[in-house]
């Protein structure tokens, strides 16, 4: 990416693009695996109400199969954000299906429909996730939430009620058994740590019968808090994760029957992990020799390779691909699958041939603008509100035009999350008609290590607005934008940093948000058990710091919110409940702020109808041209 310079000449435009393209237009693929050179992946379908099914492609470039057609649809909903749909060992596939809950079987080698493993129970009661078959023993293990803990479970694949295997922690995932069959390690972490902050890796050999039979920590004890991510095994019995105690998320190796000091390799100051706000994220992978990553330098994606035998001091060798956004990493053989994308290239599979370095590209949904009418990411970095640098995306008006345009700041949500270059149509709408688009990775964002990160921590609401300030500052010193007219907007967090920028600097001139936060200690009182105790860094620990929850809420400052605002909100939200928007509108309104509000019935924590998702970004265009008078 090439950094932001002055404004440069304006050219022809070209025709916008359509909201209902924009958004919600095309599926969107997830948990790609690799299994005996079959190739399975999760595919959510928008014109079919978010459904997601199974597909199968039985060998490259072979026509893809629907294993789970209507009415199956795969999800879990376990921790809210779910993930790990589903697992396959040979002909054997275990999912879980969103219309009960519960696990079904799959035979691939026969023609009978899916069998149901697990009885349902209430709704929300019990929540699977992130499975593994265990075919030997013919059982799927895997997490159960239930009664307000994880658990590591099984179920026979005969059919029969969870098996308890371990339930120590409040959180765990990522569990993964050895391939002789005789060992298994997962990750363990407890409020009030995310799994970004503070885990634990845990391992222990297995008997006969699939049993625990030493459990022991391995890494992140008390004496080491740190964060792993995505244990995995090596072909010779070595046990590898990555972890961040070098500062960055780095992979580092030991042998578990016998541990010594953990040695990390090929340290750079690079991340290939990212916080698990999902089960199943994968950015590592071993096969045939190889150990493959996914490393995030600068807030870009790229491939690395090494040698399993090389040093460990030697460094990753990056594999040259046209693509800098990468994730959900799988590899078998002389292959390798993950999901691809690009400023000019929308998500898709990606298949490479690790041994001649040919691959393809297949996206999820066919271009629909030609290169010249795609704005650009050009990296921004800038002196953020700590005096420390921070960095974003600067997407200009399509066109290139040269007098300061009108300027969109985007807020992340997370806020433990980062904006990424994959083609995003949603910005695309926006450029397309004349806006410049910033897309920031305040202070506390992921992929620029650890330290990074914890630039948020007893800031929030705080250093977040800042860098958000300052992003749209640098660019009205660069001549890029217009000063009359800057828009802020954001979801869940993101609403709340939206929220929080327009009472705390006045270079904001009118803001949307989603499902946004505005009154803190509600949002301590009813969010949900995974992110209970995530305020704790973000502000201060409960109820100890109440004053500074009451000093940072957006709904207690009302009285200085003056700028024009529109909300969406779900009413069926969990993690930012709809008390929380109807507080703030009526605040607002009984101000005679120019205040606008969508409620979704259906709706939760994200919008899932293309229908919605649409209606959304034309509502906010056409509330930003009514309250800002420039446009």
């Amino acid at each position: 990416m090439v950094p932001v310079s002055p404004a440069t000449p304006a050219f022809p435009p070209l025709q916008p693009l359509p909201a209902e393209l924009a958004l919600g237009s095309g599926v969107s693929i997830r948990e790609p695996l690799l299994a005996e050179g079959r190739l399975f992946w999760a595919e959510q379908r928008p014109q079919e109400r978010g459904r997601t099914t199974l597909m199968l492609r039985q060998q490259p470039g072979a026509e893809a199969r629907d294993l789970t057609p209507g009415p199956w649809n795969l999800r879990s909903r376990a921790h809210e954000f779910g993930g790990g749909c589903y697992a396959v060992a040979a002909d054997q596939v275990v999912f879980i299906h969103d219309g009960d809950g519960c696990l079904w079987q799959l035979c691939l080698a026969s023609s009978e429909p899916p069998r149901r493993l697990t009885e349902p129970q209430g709704r929300g009661e019990r929540c699977f996730a992130e499975g593994l078959i265990d075919l030997p023993r013919q059982r799927w293990l895997g997490v159960l939430e239930a009664g307000g803990r994880d658990q590591l479970v099984t179920v026979p694949l005969a059919g029969g009620e969870p098996q308890l295997l371990r339930g120590e922690a409040d959180f765990c995932s990522s569990a993964v058994l050895s391939s002789a069959g005789d060992q298994l390690a997962w990750l363990e972490w407890s409020l009030p740590w995310m799994p970004w902050e503070r885990t634990q890796l845990w391992w222990s050999p297995l008997s006969e019968a699939g049993e625990l039979l030493a459990p022991r920590c391995l890494a992140g004890g008390e004496g080491e808090p740190q964060s792993l991510f995505q244990p995995l095994w090596g072909p010779h019995g070595q046990l590898l994760v990555a972890s961040d105690r070098s500062g960055w998320w780095n992979l580092q190796s030991c042998q578990p029957r016998d541990p010594g000091e953990w040695q990390l390799i090929g340290p750079q100051p690079a991340e290939c992990a990212m916080p698990q706000w999902v089960f199943r994220m994968a950015t590592l992978a071993v096969t045939d020799g190889l150990l493959l990553a996914l490393f995030c330098r600068q807030g870009e994606w790229q491939l690395c390779q090494r040698p399993l035998a090389a040093p460990a001091a030697e460094p990753w060798q990056p594999q040259p691909l046209p693509f800098n956004d990468l994730a959900s990493l799988t590899a078998e053989g002389e292959r390798l699958v993950c999901l691809a994308s690009g400023p000019s290239q929308g998500q898709g599979l990606l298949e490479l041939e690790l041994a001649t370095g040919q691959w393809r590209h297949q996206p999820a949904m066919p271009a629909l603008l030609p290169l010249e009418a795609l704005s650009l990411p050009e990296s921004l970095w800038f002196e953020g509100g700590d005096g420390q640098q921070s960095q974003a995306w600067y997407y200009p008006p399509q066109g290139g035009r040269g007098e300061p345009a009108p300027l969109l700041v985007r807020s992340h949500s997370g806020p433990t999350a980062m904006a990424r270059t994959a083609l995003n149509l949603a910005i695309q709408y926006w450029t397309g008609r004349g806006w410049g688009v910033v897309d920031v990775n305040y202070g506390g964002s992921t992929g620029f290590g650890r330290a990074y990160r914890q630039r948020l921590d007893g800031q929030w609401g705080l250093l977040d607005v800042a860098d958000c300030a300052a992003a749209a500052r640098q660019l009205i010193e660069l001549g890029r934008a217009d000063p009359r007219c800057i828009a802020i907007e954001g979801g869940s967090a993101g609403g709340f940093t939206t929220l929080a920028a327009l009472i705390a600097d006045p270079v904001f001139k009118a803001g949307a948000c989603r499902y946004a936060v505005s009154d803190l200690a509600g949002l301590v009182a009813d969010t949900h058990r995974f992110e209970s105790g995530y305020l704790d860094r973000l502000i201060g620990p409960w109820p100890g710091a109440k004053e500074i929850y009451e000093q940072r809420s957006p709904l207690t400052h009302r009285q200085q919110l003056r700028c024009p605002l529109i909300f969406f909100q779900g009413l069926q939200d969990r993690v930012v409940p709809p008390a929380q928007t109807e507080a703030m509108v009526a605040a607002l309104r009984q101000q005679g702020v120019a205040v606008e509000v969508l409620f979704f019935e259906e709706e939760g924590h994200g919008f899932r109808s293309p229908l919605v998702q649409r209606q959304m970004l034309e509502a906010t265009e056409r509330f930003f041209r009514r309250v800002l008078p420039v446009l």
